[in-house]
C-alpha cells in the first residue's frame, strides 16, 4: 500500500483527488493539505511513498517545493497549466495531471507510481557481492559494480553506461543513486551518477569518465572533491 499526501491550495481540488484515490485499491491518502509549510512538517515526520502536488500555490510553487526537499518521495504533479511539464520531468516527477483530469487518467499516473514503488521496494537491482543485477524490460541482469562507469537520466529511464554497452532501466535518478552504493559512486548532477573509481579527471565544472566528458553541478561539487580526495576504490 503506497502511503499518499495530497497538497493544493483549493479544499475542493483536494476532494477531487481523495475521491479518485479511493478507487484505487493500492493508494492510501493519509492527509490532504492547503497549507504546503505544514505539508512539509508532515513530510518531516512520517514515511511518505507518494505526493499529488499542485503548482500554482501561494508562497511557494509546487516546483520549488520539491525542490526543498531532501530525498524526495514519489511526485504526481496535478495542476491547471501545462507549461511546468518539461520542468517537472527533469525534477523525475512521476506524472504531470492537467485539471480536469478524469479516473482512467488518474489511474494511470498511480500505476506508474506503483511500477516505481515495486522497484524501489525491490531496489530494482539486486547486490550478489561486488555486483548488482539491474532490472531491464522483463529480465534481471547481473552486472559487475566495477564495470559500470556513470548513470545517466534519460525521460522516465535510467541509462546504466558500461564499457562498450549499456542498460537501461526504469529508474528515477533518486532510485538509482539509493540503489549505487555511496562508498564508489557520487552523484555529480541532476542528471549524472557517476564511478569514483573511473575518474580519469575533474575540476569544479566537469568530470572525465575515460575520454568522456560530463557536467559537474554547482550543488555537487563538494561531495565530489570530498570523495575523490578518499580515493577510494572497488
Amino acid at each position: 500500500m503506497l502511503k499518499a499526501i495530497a497538497i493544493d491550495d483549493e479544499p475542493i481540488a483536494l476532494e477531487v483527488i481523495k475521491n479518485l484515490a479511493g478507487h484505487v485499491v493500492f493508494i492510501e491518502i493519509e492527509a490532504c493539505f492547503t497549507n504546503s509549510f505544514k505539508a512539509m512538517e508532515h513530510l518531516q515526520q512520517h514515511k511518505t511513498d507518494l505526493v499529488f502536488l499542485d503548482i500554482k500555490m501561494p508562497n511557494i510553487s509546487g516546483i520549488d517545493f520539491l525542490k526543498s526537499i531532501p530525498n524526495p518521495p514519489m511526485v504526481i504533479f496535478t495542476t491547471a497549466y501545462s507549461e511546468h511539464a518539461v520542468q517537472s520531468f527533469e525534477l523525475d516527477a512521476i506524472d504531470y495531471l492537467l485539471k480536469p483530469f478524469s479516473l482512467p487518467r488518474f489511474l494511470k499516473a498511480c500505476n506508474k507510481a506503483h511500477e516505481q514503488y515495486e522497484l524501489r521496494k525491490n531496489h530494482g537491482v539486486s547486490a550478489v557481492g561486488q555486483s548488482v543485477f539491474i532490472k531491464s524490460g522483463y529480465e534481471q541482469v547481473r552486472v559487475d559494480l566495477a564495470d559500470i562507469l556513470y548513470a545517466e537520466s534519460v525521460g522516465n529511464y535510467v541509462q546504466f553506461v558500461l564499457a562498450g554497452s549499456s542498460i537501461v532501466s526504469r529508474l528515477t535518478m533518486t532510485e538509482a543513486a539509493e540503489l549505487l552504493p555511496a562508498k564508489y559512486f557520487i552523484r555529480v548532477h541532476r542528471s549524472y551518477i557517476v564511478s569514483a573509481k573511473h575518474i580519469s579527471k575533474m575540476d569544479k565544472k566537469t568530470v572525465w569518465i575515460g575520454k568522456k566528458e560530463l557536467p559537474v553541478g554547482a550543488a555537487y561539487n563538494s561531495g565530489l572533491e570530498a570523495l575523490i580526495g578518499k580515493n577510494r576504490k572497488i
